[in-house]
């Protein structure tokens, strides 16, 4: 496939996301429109991200003073203690509002370099190159940065939109089966909260993504549930309506990770698969959906072998610490918890629309898992 441009676009921001296979060439020419009085590069790089990938970034880079700072993502690292380390070392190093950190890994380096360059004197440049499936279809989108706290999931941070995103298919290939799955994860949810067709789409192709990785038709998937993301977000930038649809499944997915410690036993997108069946099943047993529609969901699911039995991680005594860890969702704005619910494949209830007492979640939470 070619090379696609897609751009998000209001009166708040403006910026480009290149998707293609080895694009990186692309990115000094862009710097120097974007960033023309740039001197200084801080390079947040993943441990993991095979050699020969961060060797062509800093070759590419080398018209620049490049500071490399590499890290073991994982979401215990994503804290503000951690935030503040990397923001000293800019500050040591005399980085200004002229200079850039890029982010070269997945979502949590993504989220957590957004946020220090987003307070780095108030603001410095910032380039995202999301190396994960996941962060390429979602994260990487919409300018929202963040850390965790002990209270929950993403719940420091700042709206603060990139000047470039650069997302890469080649870089997929060396990813985890388990990765994939978790970048599949939102593709599905973008499917269900906007567009049936997509959902269709995705029923025909997705073996041939997570088991034969073509990397044709996940440059394809991902174009698509970039323009969905890119929809929302121009819509309602900083999250005060319309955007929270895009957390159908979240609720309950943050609040599973929450009470898992952010363990290795179960990653985002296994949670967000494991949240978006508990939201289905829950807007089932409400009449907010069919079960039809239920049942379309399951199919994909047990189709592709993507796991959502929560009963395997979570035990019958941790059931009422989940609902609780649920009352402080972001999205809530008083004492029930504000749901996104499924009413057919492609479209939602509206924001607060669906609210729930922990009480009423806990009458049929062993119903929904």
């Amino acid at each position: 496939m070619k090379t696609t441009k897609l751009q998000v676009k209001n009166s708040n921001l403006n910026y480009s996301i290149i998707i293609g296979k080895n694009i990186f060439s692309h990115i000094p020419g862009k710097i120097k429109i974007l960033c023309p009085n740039a001197k200084k590069i801080a390079l947040v790089v993943d441990k993991n991200i095979p050699k020969k990938f961060k060797k062509k970034l800093i070759n590419i880079l080398k018209t620049y003073d490049v500071y490399l700072f590499e890290y073991s993502a994982n979401e215990k690292f994503k804290s503000y203690t951690n935030v503040n380390k990397l923001v000293e070392k800019c500050l040591f190093n005399k980085f200004n509002r002229n200079d850039i950190l890029i982010s070269f890994g997945g979502g949590i380096l993504g989220d957590l370099g957004a946020f220090a360059a987003s307070i780095i004197k108030r603001g410095i440049n910032f380039i995202n190159i999301p190396t994960t499936l996941l962060s390429q279809v979602d994260s990487s989108i919409g300018g929202k940065t963040g850390v965790n706290s002990k209270y929950g999931k993403n719940l420091i941070g700042t709206f603060y939109q990139p000047k470039l995103v650069v997302s890469d298919v080649e870089i997929l290939k060396s990813l985890p089966q388990r990765e994939l799955v978790c970048g599949y994860a939102e593709m599905l949810k973008h499917s269900l909260i906007l567009k049936g067709k997509f959902f269709n789409w995705l029923k025909k192709n997705s073996s041939q993504m997570l088991i034969n990785r073509n990397l044709n038709l996940l440059q394809q998937a991902i174009i698509e549930s970039c323009k969905i993301k890119i929809y929302f977000v121009n819509k309602d930038v900083y999250e005060k309506n319309i955007r929270m649809i895009l957390n159908f499944g979240h609720t309950f997915a943050h609040a599973i990770e929450l009470q898992k410690n952010y363990s290795k036993k179960i990653n985002h997108g296994e949670a967000v698969l494991m949240g978006m069946m508990m939201a289905a099943k829950l807007s089932y047993l409400k009449k907010v959906c069919t079960l039809n529609t239920l049942n379309l969901l399951e199919e994909i699911y047990k189709t592709n072998n993507l796991k959502y039995d929560i009963k395997k991680i979570i035990s019958k005594n941790e059931h009422n610490n989940i609902i609780e860890n649920m009352t402080n969702d972001k999205k809530n704005n008083d004492k029930k918890i504000n749901l996104i619910l499924l009413k057919n494949i492609g479209k939602t209830t509206s924001p607060n629309s669906y609210k729930i007492s922990k009480q009423e979640l806990k009458k049929v939470f062993n119903r929904i898992i």
